[in-house]
């Protein structure tokens, strides 16, 4: 498993299983690739004929026949050409097929798998990790599978095929022809030693630098308060610097590349001129048949360099395929032996402790004890470990110590079928999937009805701008349709909230990126979301805390106070100086 500064990356498949996961993908189109492979042959074997008609021509010309004499062979030519192009884009077409419907199985595994994956997992990874490979990665497999397969195949048969025809003229003209190979095999084991740990570092800096870039830009508000610009500032500096470091160095790769196939050219061209002058010097060929091995041979640069140049491609699409296939075969998430079902809202948190690097605590012995239907807020300076002992709650992390309990029974013995039934969680990151508003909020539940979503758009105060959507429920929103605001889209995630009818909802600061113009009316829709179900909010606003049924005070991961609001402000402590530092600043 791959480490990057702190970070547990997801793993990469090796050779062996990225060969056996691609044996899986297209065994269930078998036929149809032996179909293809069959019709690229046709079409590679149509082609060779073209040499030795062109040879024919150039016997007849040296004899001295007529204009007569050579209208067969350039009507041969025409056939050839017409049946050469024929099968080449059937072929093509076969394979593209095959290529894509592999591509879209494994597509889905990818994506069925990173959805299966927990939430610690990912974070573990950085989610720049996953998108990386879902988005980078898989476009160049794509790429690979539309163009560079094909071309490959063709290229591969064309050389093979060609070989023979030169051993049909002559099998001189093919010794002469091989003495390219020594180059062209050193160069390619030169260049393929480099290559692929060049490649695989190549998309490993470029995840890095994604990663970097989400949590620069995703965390900009912290970033600023902090005071922490000039230091993400060079880590992207940093990342960016290892990108095009490592993009300099695969050109200077590939310029020394080809500058090495360039001989090996050179000296297969001269070996076959050389055989043809020889063997027509001693009456062994006829000028035709030397002219056709020198054409032979001349084909053969294109598909030649066609195949080693996409190496190139093979080098880049392995790379990011074995990122693909690394998630792929990730094993699935262990079943829960007996699962069980939450009997109702309450919480209980005995022991909580919390490390996300060994040895520094982020909780340490927190004891919480929640009746069902009860309001918690979680206040604390930052870093005191709220948003944290709101995600072990909602079950995002696996605490190292400690037990959680929903409804009396243990987070880890919940039925993960319907985790979600008794726990959810909304945060202030809220992600508008693209499609029309009412599959957006089906989400939450597939088989509501267009009333039920409007009852759930309207418990959160929702429905004035919903209904003044150009179309309404079925205006498409998200990437390429209707922009929501910050505002808008925390409406979205809160009506969610309230189709999925958890027993527990956890929201964290999930009003904080409002600005003070849309907090309340976040707020409002937040304590009406939370009718009749247990409530832990993570509170950007002390406003928040006032209004709960109970406070919970953290402090360096630990609770140093809880109570009411008003209980906490008569007591004096560590609450009372927060509110009186935030009534101070409004």
């Amino acid at each position: 498993m791959s480490e990057e500064k702190g970070r547990s990356l997801l793993p990469v498949a090796s050779g062996a299983e990225i060969r056996t996961a691609l044996a899986g993908l297209v065994r269930p189109f078998r036929l149809r690739a032996v179909a293809a492979l069959a019709a690229l042959v046709a079409g590679a074997a149509v082609s060779l004929v073209t040499a030795p008609l062109l040879g024919r021509i150039v016997d007849l010309v040296a004899d001295g026949r007529g204009p007569d004499a050579v209208t067969t062979p350039v009507l041969l030519l025409v056939v050839v050409a017409i049946a050469q192009g024929l099968l080449a884009v059937l072929g093509v077409a076969l394979v593209a097929r095959v290529g894509e419907n592999m591509l879209a199985d494994l597509r889905e595994r990818f994506v069925e798998r990173a959805l299966g994956l927990p939430l610690q997992r990912i974070e573990s990874a950085g989610a720049g990790d996953l998108t990386s490979r879902a988005s980078e990665d898989v476009a160049l497999v794509g790429e690979a599978v539309r163009e560079a397969v094909p071309d490959f195949a063709r290229a591969a048969l064309t050389i093979a095929l060609t070989l023979v025809g030169l051993a049909v003229l002559d099998w001189r003209f093919t010794v002469a022809a091989l003495l390219a190979v020594p180059v062209q095999v050193l160069t390619a084991r030169w260049y393929l030693r480099r290559s692929s740990p060049m490649y695989a570092l190549q998309r490993r800096y470029a995840g890095a630098q994604q990663q970097q870039l989400l949590d620069t830009v995703g965390g900009v508000r912290t970033v600023r308060a902090l005071g922490l610009a000039d230091d993400h500032a060079r880590r992207v500096r940093s990342r960016t610097e290892d990108v095009v470091t490592t993009e300099r160095r695969v050109v200077r790769l590939q310029t020394g590349f080809f500058g090495r196939l360039n001989v090996a050219e050179f000296i297969g061209v001269a070996g076959v001129l050389t055989a043809g002058f020889l063997l027509v010097r001693s009456g062994t060929a006829s000028i035709g048949t030397a002219s056709a091995a020198a054409l032979y041979f001349i084909n053969l640069f294109n598909p030649i360099n066609q195949v080693l140049f996409l190496l190139d491609t093979a080098q880049s699409a392995a790379a990011s395929l074995g990122r693909i296939v690394g998630v792929v075969n990730l094993p699935p998430a262990q079943a829960v032996a007996e699962p069980r079902t939450a009997s109702d809202g309450s919480v209980r948190v005995k022991g909580l402790g919390h490390a996300y690097v060994a040895g520094h605590d982020v909780l340490d012995g927190v004891d919480l004890d929640v009746d069902p239907g009860t309001r918690v807020a979680l206040v604390g300076a930052s870093g005191a470990g709220k948003t944290t002992l709101a995600t072990l709650v909602a079950g995002v992390h696996s605490p190292v110590r400690g037990a959680i309990e929903i409804g009396g029974v243990p987070l880890e013995s919940h039925d993960p079928e319907r985790l979600r039934t008794s726990v959810a969680l909304v945060t202030q990151e809220v992600h508008v999937f693209a499609g029309p508003l009412a599959d957006d909020l089906r989400l939450a539940r597939a088989d509501a009805t267009d009333a039920e979503l409007r009852a759930a758009l309207d418990a959160v105060g929702a429905t004035g701008w919903v209904d003044a959507l150009p179309d309404g429920l079925a205006t498409e929103v998200g990437s390429g349709g209707h922009t929501l605001t910050v505002v808008q889209a925390q409406h979205l995630a809160l009506a969610r909230l309230v189709l999925a009818d958890p027993l527990v909802a956890v929201l964290d600061e999930a009003t904080a990126e409002a600005g003070s113009a849309g907090a309340r009316s976040l707020e409002d829709a937040a304590e009406r979301a939370l009718a009749g179900r247990t409530g832990l909010l993570v509170a950007h606003r002390l406003t928040q805390a006032a209004g709960a049924d109970l406070v919970v005070v953290l402090e360096a991961g630990r609770v140093v106070e809880q109570g009411t609001h008003d209980e906490l402000l008569a007591a004096r402590g560590r609450y009372h100086g927060l509110w009186a530092a935030w009534t101070d600043s409004r």
